[in-house]
């Protein structure tokens, strides 16, 4: 049994996957896995993350308060406005980790994981697509 590590990047409304960063054996931080990838999109390409994604300049992250500080009410709404933004996404990640192959232990032999996860991504993507047509003809 092994532990991999997936990124996904949404879009930002969660209508589709745009890219799969997929089964990276050991413990890596969710920063180092986005800037191996980071090539594959324009520099001007702004992201949103989590609070896992701090340092970056080309993501937008939450304000976080410092020790014995508090944050200020803009800084307050703006986290708002933020997670408001990172909610679909949150919920596309959340369709992804019902079929237990993103969050779970992996239980078979690991070159088969990259199949599994990436029939998952199509499964939810065929899914979506259908979902999306359905509301335009309706």
């Amino acid at each position: 049994m092994h532990t991999l590590k997936n990124q996904f990047i949404v879009l930002p409304g969660g209508e589709d996957i745009v890219d799969i960063c997929v089964g990276i054996l050991g413990k890596t931080s969710d920063i180092n896995l986005f800037r191996v990838s980071r090539n594959k999109f324009a520099d001007s390409q702004k992201f949103i993350g989590d609070k896992a994604y701090i340092g970056d300049d080309a993501i937008t992250t939450p304000h976080h308060r410092r020790m014995n500080t508090e944050i200020s009410s803009l800084q307050k709404q703006e986290n708002k406005q933020l997670s408001s933004r990172r909610i679909a996404v949150e919920r596309m990640i959340c369709r992804l980790k019902i079929f237990r192959v993103a969050s779970d232990k992996f239980r078979l032999a690991r070159h088969r994981y990259s199949q599994v996860i990436l029939a998952v991504c199509s499964l939810i993507r065929l899914r979506l697509n259908r979902l999306v047509s359905l509301t335009i003809n309706t």
